[in-house]
């Protein structure tokens, strides 16, 4: 059940292959979000919406062409069953899995972590009907300049990122300080033992007990990683006033 005074977010998922979600669902720090039931998940099989003896869910694409695409109507079936358990629930976002989607990012997932929840759409094949795209989909989210098999994988990202926003998911501060938290990348960790055999050894500011300096040598670290490793993100900050006159001041020390 959720938490008392913390309303579920819920996520229905359309995929022909739920079992892909179980182990992820009980498993590791964000399977509190679901067992509290803070991310409601259910899972919707779409062979059980199709309706010949075969449960085809695809056919061949008109045109010609390789691959299957997935049959608009055992997806309408579907669709409509999640509605008719969400009735009243007015701009219910419905998420296909694409490459050619928004790319997922941590604003994204913060967004939809504010809302009540989506339906998601694991394609598979070579697609889904895009009518049923055109008539149904609000949001398409690629993970990234890459193919997967399906969907799945995809959502079960989102619905990772989604978890650990959660409230008693994360220790507080975790996911505060995190890559992307304020537009850029966290820098490197540190844990026991202080020297390894080989001589390499901690950061000695982290030892020094000095909260401040330490908060200050992360902060560089973070800036100087993001300015290597992704410019674009620090570009963007710069943009949108999140670099102090320090910050701005150790970046002009490295040339960067």
């Amino acid at each position: 059940m959720a938490q008392p005074n913390l309303p579920a977010m819920r996520f229905d998922v359309i995929t022909l292959f739920p079992e892909l979600f179980a182990p992820h669902l009980a498993h590791g720090i964000t399977r509190r979000a679901f067992e509290t039931g803070l991310v409601d998940v259910r899972l919707w099989p779409l062979r059980e919406h199709a309706l010949d003896a075969y449960r085809r869910v695809d056919d061949r694409p008109f045109g010609g062409g390789p691959g299957m695409v997935m049959l608009a109507e055992p997806l309408e079936r579907a669709l409509a069953v999640v509605r008719s358990e969400r009735v009243g629930e007015v701009g219910l976002p419905v998420i296909h899995f694409t490459p050619g989607g928004r790319r997922l990012d941590q604003a994204l997932v913060q967004d939809i972590a504010r809302g009540p929840g989506a339906v998601l759409l694991c394609g598979r094949y070579e697609g889904v009907d895009q009518r049923v795209v055109d008539r149904h989909v609000t949001l398409e989210i690629s993970l990234g300049d890459y193919v997967l098999s399906g969907g799945e994988l995809p959502a079960l990202v989102l619905l990772d990122a989604v978890a650990r926003l959660q409230p008693g998911v994360l220790h507080p501060p975790s996911h505060e300080q995190e890559s992307f938290a304020d537009g850029l990348l966290e820098g490197p960790s540190y844990t026991r033992p202080e020297v390894l055999p080989d001589g390499t050894a901690v950061p000695a500011v982290l030892l020094s007990g000095h909260h401040g300096e330490i908060a200050r040598w992360r902060r560089e670290r973070s800036l100087e990683l993001t300015a290597r490793r992704r410019p674009d993100l620090l570009v963007a900050a710069r943009e949108a006033g999140r670099l102090s006159d320090a910050d701005e001041r150790f970046l002009a020390r490295l040339g960067l």
